[in-house]
């Protein structure tokens, strides 16, 4: 069973929310902001907006495609840590064609992006090599918040 390692641990959560400018780069700011607020692990909770470029690693593909343009953020769905994040995003066109993958660098903010997350504040997220595809995946474990 998966996460059964791990005793399925739990937390209490803490929300934010932020917006984002213009030419801001959505995976960079999500990370900064991880970092300045200390969260160990962290969940994309809502996210809206417009970029005027992506830059998309589609499914098993080594490197990432850029599109120029205008598009609209859709969906924005992942875990993130102050060191690291796995952030899926699917954006539209503007004939409504869709298309998503693992959220790189220089996905740049058009008008806004308007972001919530969640902090759990007792765990912490980490990636380690899973020997069964070679590539960094999450490990889960709870910390003890002193009062």
């Amino acid at each position: 069973m998966a996460g059964e390692n791990q005793k399925n641990p739990s937390s209490t959560i803490k929300g934010y929310a932020f917006r984002l400018q213009p030419h801001e780069d959505l995976r960079k700011c999500i990370l900064q902001f991880a970092k300045a607020n200390a969260i160990k692990a962290g969940a994309i909770l809502s996210a809206v907006g417009s970029l005027e470029q992506y830059k998309i690693r589609f499914a098993n593909q080594p490197d990432g495609t850029i599109g120029k343009g205008f598009f609209e953020i859709v969906s924005l769905s992942g875990t993130f840590s102050e060191s690291s994040c796995h952030i899926h995003i699917s954006v539209s066109d503007a004939k409504g064609q869709t298309i998503g993958g693992h959220l790189l660098d220089e996905n740049m903010i058009y008008t806004t992006a308007e972001i919530v997350v969640a902090s759990l504040d007792e765990l912490e997220f980490q990636r380690v090599t899973d020997p069964t595809y070679n590539f960094k995946e999450l490990v889960i474990s709870q910390i003890k918040i002193s009062e």
